[in-house]
């Protein structure tokens, strides 16, 4: 069965990154066997700017034409943010409130939740994020380590 995969900022670092470190490779090396068996990956919008602006803080081009090629290499494959994922992301902020879980301060965007609501917009069966870090987003859809996956 094929998967929908969204890319948080973790892996998407990982997978761009133009060092060879054993865990880069290992993303790289997991991307391409997922790709293989038939799974779409996806990089949102958020993710994007997430990575993205400490390359271009630190001064890193190769990263950044890296971060460039690989979100281009599969048309569909960048996740561009839209209205109606924001304001899902604003109704899951405020749920995640209500509930007394929040994902973030209440005086900073909340990534988590912007990421969780366009990974909800991904259409096709099996979506699931692929993260470093499971515990917010997974208040809001299914996510996981990206190893398990």
């Amino acid at each position: 069965m094929s998967r929908s995969i969204v890319l948080d900022a973790g892996p998407l670092g990982l997978v761009t990154n133009p060092k060879s470190t054993p865990l880069s490779i290992a993303c790289r090396e997991w991307v391409i066997k997922r790709v293989a068996a038939g799974d779409q990956i996806f990089v949102p919008e958020i993710a994007d700017f997430e990575v993205r602006r400490e390359l271009i803080r630190a001064g890193k081009t190769s990263g950044i034409r890296r971060l460039d090629t690989f979100n281009a290499q599969v048309p569909s494959r960048y996740l561009p943010l839209d209205t109606s994922a924001m304001r899902l992301a604003a109704e899951l902020w405020a749920q995640a409130r209500t509930r007394g879980t929040p994902t973030a301060d209440p005086k900073e965007l909340d990534a988590d939740a912007i990421l969780a609501a366009q990974a909800q917009g991904v259409q096709g069966a099996g979506v699931i994020v692929a993260t470093t870090n499971v515990g917010h987003l997974s208040q809001f859809i299914t996510a996981d380590i990206w190893q398990n996956i």
